[in-house]
């Protein structure tokens, strides 16, 4: 009974796993100073605190989202990054499916659906500071993608937390900083 309890664990981890897109992970491995936080379907629920039917219907396939964000400002991500990290994606076998621009920020989407595994969309939502993935374990509604970066950076934890890691420094910059003001 142990034997098939740690199976069926094993199997349930590697499956979870298998989830999250490659070039996300690269990106969390090469970026020390990022944000990375995990939501699961209750935990997005959970940030729908005006009880929104629309968003709750937006979320219903979504298994897992790790949501992902990059400050410019610490780190060296230019365009011919941004560029590359959209090839890296279709070589997943993600089909890009939209591409826009709002209030400044070009929003791509991205959708991987193999037989026989749970799709997968990555929303990458990128501006003259920050970028932002959304890595999502699932289906929601490309339309309405929006509304979920919305929700996610409108919450008032999380909104806290993106608001305070984009206004960090770096160690380097703020010991340039000292450096400078001394002299």
């Amino acid at each position: 009974m142990k034997k098939l309890v740690l199976l069926f664990l094993v199997l349930s981890l590697t499956s979870v796993a298998r989830g999250q897109s490659k070039t996300t992970q690269a990106l969390l491995t090469r970026f020390d100073e990022r944000l990375s936080l995990y939501f699961y379907k209750n935990t997005l629920r959970m940030l729908n605190q005006q009880e929104d039917e629309d968003f709750d219907e937006l979320i219903k396939n979504v298994e897992k989202l790790r949501f992902l964000m990059v400050n410019k400002g610490t780190v060296k991500f230019g365009p011919e990054d941004y560029k590359t990290l959209t090839g890296d994606y279709r070589k997943e076998s993600y089909e890009p499916i939209v591409n826009s621009r709002i209030d400044g920020r070009n929003f791509d989407i991205f959708l991987r659906d193999t037989k026989g595994s749970t799709p997968g969309t990555v929303v990458l939502v990128n501006d003259s500071t920050n970028l932002f993935v959304l890595d999502i374990v699932g289906t929601i509604d490309v339309s309405k993608a929006g509304s979920l970066f919305s929700m996610i950076d409108g919450s008032t934890d999380i909104g806290k937390k993106i608001k305070n890691f984009s206004n960090q420094e770096s160690d380097s910059t703020r010991k340039s900083r000292k450096k400078r003001k001394t002299n």
